[in-house]
């Protein structure tokens, strides 16, 4: 984490609300108060500073009855709160290997990157069934920063991550999006369907699949 962000947001309550949110679309004081056992006045005061701070803003949500509830959700500034593996040397190279080999040599790169590691994870993910191989992932994942969890929803079984240390190399090369839903499919042994979501700080990429 960025230790000059991390001493300005100050105390751990205050990292608790930015990792809640983190793994959400967005919650309310009451939903953060369920989560963190803290009284409402002290998670709205902290709130509140992390929103003057530029980490938060607020958004409503629609309810099925009543009025739209008001929702504390992380800007992109919280972004740089979180593991980021990649950086301007990595973006650099792969602009010089580009300059160097020529306009398809970064994704030649990536793609055996990428291949190297599926190789290596294939060692890793256990499981005799399809679910049981993505929850293997899931807790891989998680430990490299992804915030990767195993769910079942309407949408059924699902990796979904809500963090990507790779996002400033996703943003300029996309085709990592391809090559994970690839490396998916390979360490699942299924289809995999990928589907990336932001809004403001919000980061979710979910990877569906038929277990």
């Amino acid at each position: 984490m960025n230790q000059r962000l991390l001493a300005e947001i100050g105390r751990t309550q205050r990292l608790e609300i930015v990792n809640a949110l983190k793994r959400s679309r967005g919650l309310s004081v009451n939903e953060l108060v369920d989560r963190m056992r803290m009284s409402y006045m002290g998670i709205k005061q902290h709130c509140l500073t992390l929103q003057r701070d530029g980490y938060l803003d607020t958004w409503r949500r629609p309810q099925k009855m009543g009025r739209p509830e008001m929702v504390y959700r992380l800007t992109r500034r919280a972004h740089d709160l979180f593991q980021a593996d990649s950086n301007r040397f990595t973006l650099e190279l792969l602009d010089s290997v580009q300059s160097i080999y020529g306009p398809n040599a970064p994704e030649k790169l990536l793609y055996n990157l990428f291949e190297r590691k599926c190789a290596n994870l294939k060692e890793k993910v256990k499981g005799e069934t399809v679910a049981d191989r993505a929850k293997s992932l899931a807790k891989i994942r998680d430990t490299e920063g992804y915030m990767s969890q195993f769910v079942t929803d309407d949408g059924g079984p699902q990796i979904l991550e809500c963090h990507t240390p790779l996002q400033n190399v996703l943003d300029k090369y996309p085709i990592i999006g391809r090559l994970e839903q690839e490396m998916f499919e390979q360490l699942l042994g299924t289809r995999v369907r990928r589907q990336e979501t932001r809004n403001s700080g919000l980061y979710e990429c979910a990877f569906y699949f038929a277990a």
